[in-house]
């Protein structure tokens, strides 16, 4: 009643036998493909953790230059300026993750959250009165009167250009583990494993435990069970394109590092140009929000300070040299794995297997 390994001579095999074979197969052709797959799902993964690690770092980086900015020069308003700055930076970390928001909307929430407080603390030094419904329309005017220039949108354009190629790479690194996390759970069909059975444990039916499969046979049989995951060859060589593309895009100019960097310049310039533009500023917000209560005595608007770089260099220095290193290592080795998919089946037929240095082999129905 053999259904599979059906042979003219006697056999030792029963029909139970071979349904514990198709499923001694099927589990070490998945362990087989984990086997394969581990090593470049290590790689991705690794590379994801380094690249976030080095970002977060960057972005840590930025975010302390910032505040020290607020803290050395703007100091009537840091501590509330302090919950403004660390969303801007909450909000670029979640854009680089993939999160639903974009750079604009993270950008300019920060300048209309910081517009009260400029307006409030360094142009009229002197309200007392910043009630919930003045706050908010000095919020709702900063869109009208562009307070900050050309410097709220100078900042929107770089950080777009710099974070977009970060972005699609970290999405495109999580796309890599779901494709070959897809291909470890193939569910192999009732033929192939028929196929696989006949190959490996037909043999043992006649008494040839140490036979093993000759191994244009193997290849035959593997290429007929994986043909759907070989199909994946064409788009996998194009994903490895499209993470050297972004690699490069990334590294061409240093701009996700000199972005990141430069957001403290961008907003010390961007309050410098409200405070110069003060009385004008003032005499808009008057007509649409009202005059504010004001405490007794001319108080002066707070005088202009040229800033100085903010130290911290070499914390910059290390986290871009990190990730730069990274991004080498990772594209170099994802280049060599460009044939993963198209040679899967020459992998499985690799080692002990098949028969290599021997004359005599097994092709599925007799030993040659």
């Amino acid at each position: 009643d053999l259904q599979i390994c059906q042979h003219r001579a006697p056999t030792c095999c029963t029909k139970k036998m071979e349904e514990s074979y198709q499923a001694a197969v099927r589990r070490e052709r998945a362990q087989s493909i984990q086997a394969l797959n581990f090593e470049l799902k290590y790689m991705i993964v690794g590379h994801i953790t380094a690249f976030q690690e080095a970002f977060e770092s960057l972005l840590r980086f930025a975010e302390n230059r910032t505040s020290s900015l607020f803290e050395t020069a703007y100091r009537p308003m840091a501590k509330e300026a302090a919950e403004p700055v660390k969303e801007l930076f909450t909000d670029i970390s979640l854009y680089i993750l993939g999160a639903e928001t974009t750079v604009e909307g993270a950008v300019l929430r920060f300048f209309d959250s910081l517009f009260p407080l400029v307006y409030s603390r360094l142009i009229n030094p002197g309200i007392t009165d910043l009630s919930e419904d003045y706050t908010e329309c000095l919020r709702l005017t900063r869109q009208d009167i562009n307070p900050f220039g050309h410097y709220s949108k100078n900042m929107v354009t770089e950080l777009s250009k710099s974070l977009w190629a970060s972005r699609m790479l970290s999405q495109a690194l999580s796309l890599g583990i779901e494709v070959i996390n897809s291909t470890e759970h193939a569910a192999l069909s009732k033929e192939c494993s028929r196929a696989l059975v006949r190959m490996q444990y037909c043999p043992h039916c006649q008494g040839l435990t140490l036979i093993r499969p000759c191994v244009g046979y193997c290849l035959n049989v593997m290429r007929g069970c994986l043909a759907s995951v070989a199909e994946l060859d064409a788009q996998w060589r194009e994903f490895i394109s499209t993470l050297e593309y972004l690699t490069n895009e990334m590294a061409a100019s240093q701009e996700l590092e000199t972005a990141l960097a430069g957001i403290w310049s961008s907003i010390n310039e961007a309050i410098l140009h409200a405070q110069l533009n003060g009385p004008q500023l003032s005499t808009t917000v008057d007509k649409v929000c009202g005059q504010p209560k004001q405490q007794e005595g001319n108080l002066s608007s707070a005088s202009i300070v040229p800033v100085k770089e903010v130290t911290g260099a070499q914390t910059f220095v290390m986290a871009h040299t990190s990730l730069s290193s990274r991004r080498r290592e990772f594209i170099n080795y994802m280049k060599r794995s460009r044939t993963f998919y198209a040679s899967i089946a020459e992998r499985l037929c690799d080692g002990d297997l098949v028969m290599r240095d021997s004359s005599t082999c097994w092709n599925g129905e007799d030993v040659v």
